[in-house]
């Protein structure tokens, strides 16, 4: 078990002497370990001077701390250069220790500004800004180098108006952002996947109906088989057929009542709302066969998590429904058709697959509390090392 005082100070190996002062405290502590040259490791060492040095540490009771410690000067004899003692938890040339930095970060992470921070720790506030900086720094290279995860979301986001649009790339399994890189072209991001390291373990790639990431996925991400989003899905065929609706009765769609129940889940409704709108269904021509045909769609659309026997007895009625909107007399079924067609292999490993892009989704609102918090992002990859180190 480590001495009482290395608890108390969070650094080991120190020992407390004497404690000071009232508004601020100076702790006058002894360092008990033994020197060694940090080149070769040598013990045998001449003292050619001692000094004291004053670091700053730790807050005790929300009063600033300073720790005065003896250091000496050393001459190795095994290598001949010289060294002045090194204390753990204090780098080189420091004149705060380690403890005291990220404490003070985190302090104005959580909100306190840099000159209250600066007012009551007598700091000045581009010490602040910098130590908060070399925080996310030191915390961004737990992630260099590292793998990419085998399930994968891929969207876009809107970053600034001169530089447009960001890719986030989320890992599904642990619900955290793997990377942020801006732009979403092909173009913009092959660079960038190029180098990625670890891409080939890739399995699973989550994304919108976007042809761009499509064709990326499919180019860089060889191994892996591309999943359509629900959520996109279900709401392209929302859109769709809600224009066909407004094509038959444009005064009805635009009536937030008939909106509701038309979009409403059939298991949803209240006494008297099914009744109401199947009136309603019975008065506009040729609108009833749409919409049961539309909740028949949306029925299958929602079912995931399947086994292969479920699967085989839903992709023919999925195909057949898809069919039938090609052969539509109205233009926004036909298109529906086409895109789901174009789509069907993503839309069909939907209903095995449960992972949806609604987790990049919500790092994304994560990423926007961020921006806020900051009054905007003007440097990208200052952005990115924020979103990393708290979103990843």
């Amino acid at each position: 078990m480590p001495p009482m005082d290395s608890i108390l100070l969070d650094l080991p190996g120190f020992k407390i002497i004497e404690v000071t002062g009232k508004t601020f405290l100076t702790l006058r502590v002894e360092f008990l370990e033994k020197a060694a040259c940090p080149h070769c490791q040598s013990a045998k060492l001449r003292l050619k001077d001692t000094f004291t040095r004053r670091i700053r540490h730790i807050m005790f009771g929300q009063r600033p701390t300073w720790l005065e410690v003896r250091a000496n000067k050393y001459g190795c004899r095994a290598c001949g250069k010289y060294f002045n003692t090194r204390f753990p938890g204090v780098r080189l040339r420091k004149r705060a220790s380690e403890p005291c930095r990220v404490e003070i970060s985190k302090l104005h992470h959580g909100g306190q500004t840099q000159r209250s921070l600066s007012q009551q720790l007598r700091l000045g506030s581009a010490t602040v800004e910098r130590w908060y900086q070399n925080y996310f720094e030191l915390r961004n290279r737990e992630f260099m180098n590292a793998h990419c995860p085998r399930v994968i979301g891929i969207d876009e986001h809107f970053f600034t108006r001169k530089d447009g649009f960001a890719t986030t790339i989320a890992n599904l399994s642990t619900h955290r952002v793997f990377d942020v890189v801006l732009g979403r072209s092909e173009a913009s991001l092959k660079a960038y996947l190029r180098n990625l390291i670890g891409k080939e373990r890739v399995r699973v790639v989550v994304m919108d109906l976007s042809e761009t990431y499509r064709s990326i996925a499919k180019k860089h991400f060889s191994n892996a088989l591309v999943v359509a989003d629900r959520f996109h899905v279900v709401r392209l065929v929302n859109q769709q057929f809600v224009k066909t609706w407004g094509d038959l009765d444009e005064k009805g769609r635009k009536h937030r009542g008939l909106v509701s129940l038309m979009r409403r889940h059939p298991d949803h409704f209240k006494p008297g709302q099914k009744e109401k709108l199947f009136k309603y269904l019975d008065e506009v021509p040729g609108l009833k066969p749409i919409y049961l045909f539309w909740q028949d769609l949306l029925r299958i659309l929602r079912m995931k998590g399947c086994n292969q026997q479920a699967c085989r007895n839903i992709i023919p009625e999925f195909l057949y429904i898809i069919e039938e909107l090609r052969k539509a007399n109205f233009q926004h079924l036909q298109k529906l058709g086409e895109t789901l067609n174009s789509w069907k292999e993503e839309i069909a490993r939907m209903f095995r697959f449960s992972k949806t892009n609604g987790i990049t989704e919500g790092l994304h609102n994560k990423m926007e509390m961020l921006s806020r918090r900051a009054f905007g992002f003007r440097n990208f990859e200052n952005y990115r090392l924020r979103v990393r180190v708290l979103c990843g």
